[in-house]
This record gives structure tokens, sequence and C-alpha cells, in this order.
């Protein structure tokens, strides 16, 4: 979390809720704002953005960006919205020029009783 928050220059709201925590973060310049969902455990376990522009996903997957990528180059249309989802990994995002949104989780990782809904 506060890796992504330097990485991306961007200002931290924390959000507590019943089985997760909320790390919204905005970026100053464009806008954009990334949320982090986190269990209890302190594992980050979905990402959600929206704004004007798309933030870093290599920052925001970590480990996961070179699946998501490789799993969105296979995809047949480039223009579409892209939705990948692997065992281990789901990624929807969609926009154009300043209005971008999406969302990225870890199935197996969400809390007890979270719906990947929730990840928003």
């Amino acid at each position: 979390m506060s890796a992504d928050q330097v990485q991306m220059s961007m200002t931290l709201r924390t959000i507590p809720a019943a089985r997760f925590t909320v790390h919204e973060m905005t970026a100053a310049a464009s806008g954009t704002m990334v949320r982090e969902y986190v269990a209890p455990t302190g594992l980050v376990f979905g990402v959600a953005w929206q704004g004007s522009s798309m933030p870093d996903l290599r920052q925001l997957l970590g480990p996961y960006y070179d699946q998501y990528v490789e799993a969105a180059a296979a995809r047949r249309t480039r223009r579409a919205p892209v939705h990948v989802e692997l065992p281990g990994l789901v990624v929807q995002s969609s926009g154009h020029m300043r209005a971008f949104t999406g969302r990225a989780y870890l199935p197996q990782s969400l809390p007890q009783g979270v719906a990947a809904e929730e990840v928003r």
C-alpha cells in the first residue's frame, strides 16, 4: 500500500469496514482514484480504479502482472473492454481517454463473507 501510494504520488484515505479495510488513494495531478481492498491478515485481495488516466497496473498487480499481460495479449480484439479470468486472478478494465475504470481481485483470497462485487 505505501509503496503504491509513493510510486503513484497519491494521497491516502483509510476506510475501515467489517470484513476488510479499503485504502483509497487519489492522484493529485489527474484525480485518478485507486482502492486497495485489504483483508484482516494484511493481504491485498483486490484493487479497483477510476479516473482520467490508467494507473500503473504493473505496480498494482505486482506478481500477477505478467499473467495479466499474457492473457490480455491472447484476446482476439484489442478495442473491447478487457476481461481476464484466470484460476487465481480476475481483471476487468474498460474506458477511453479521460474515463478509465477497472478492478482486479484474487478469487481464492476473498475474505469469508466478501463477494467479488464488493471490489469496486
